[in-house]
């Protein structure tokens, strides 16, 4: 069975006007998989029904033997877990340091009183500083998140995301607010830990050239629907065309 496979799924915020249509995708191999599309074509709506920040209207998100789409409480939390994230706007806690913001993706795995009380194990805090240097941030491991750059940012929202051991990552146009050379960097990161920690990586991405030259796999939508499933090299002109429309944006 695959490691994630979506089945017929819809969503849509205003009732006949769906977001998402009949999407079907299975998700195995580790690696970096790149989902490119024009705005408002559903690629974060995607991202966020497979973990569940949103309810899908309709249709399957098989995880595990289990269908994310219809579980909730404990079972859905054990799902989430599983499931790292990395967002577009890092979604740090800006006055903890950088090494509280990275051991916080250890909440799921604690009790209430635990985690309220942030008592994380000697062996969460040796994982967090070998993370932080998997990211390149050894040095600024104490340091508050406010203080750091913007690919700094999103290295420790990397680092967080693996701190809770995910079986599978989503990566929400990690590139979208960052300078070109940090854009490439983070793209090295996440092809890096991609392949190093065997986990399938899918990653919101508008920088087509970018998304070429780091996924192993390309998910071209438009419209709510997935009109290329493939490889980077078989995207030609005319796939970009249905997926964008229009010519004068290729010359």
């Amino acid at each position: 069975m695959s490691r994630l496979e979506i089945r017929e799924l819809n969503h849509a915020y205003v009732s006949n006007k769906p977001i998402l249509k009949n999407i079907n995708i299975e998700i195995d191999e580790p690696g970096v998989i790149a989902i490119i599309g024009p705005s408002g074509t559903g690629k974060s709506t995607l991202l966020r029904c497979i973990n569940r920040l949103i309810q899908p209207t309709d249709g399957s998100i098989l995880f595990k033997d289990k269908d994310v789409a219809k579980i909730k409480g404990k079972s859905l939390r054990e799902v989430r877990r599983q499931i790292g994230m990395v967002f577009q706007e890092y979604n740090l806690v800006e006055r903890l340091s950088v090494l509280e913001n990275v051991l916080t993706g250890r909440l799921g795995y604690m009790s209430a009183w635990s985690a309220w009380r942030r008592n994380f194990s000697d062996k969460d805090i040796k994982r967090a500083f070998e993370l932080l240097a998997f990211v390149g941030l050894s040095d600024f491991a104490m340091q508050r998140a406010d203080s750091l750059s913007g690919g700094q940012r999103q290295r420790v929202g990397i680092a967080r995301a693996l701190m809770q051991e995910p079986v599978i990552l989503l990566a929400d146009e990690p590139t979208s607010s960052l300078d070109p050379k940090t854009s490439v960097e983070i793209m090295e990161l996440l092809r890096q830990l991609a392949q190093d920690k065997g986990i399938p990586t899918l990653v919101n991405i508008h920088d087509v050239n970018l998304a070429k030259r780091y996924a192993q796999r390309m998910i071209g939508m438009s419209g709510g629907q997935v009109v290329y499933d493939g490889k980077p090299d078989g995207i030609t002109d005319t796939h970009l065309k249905s997926i964008y429309g229009g010519e004068s944006w290729l010359q």
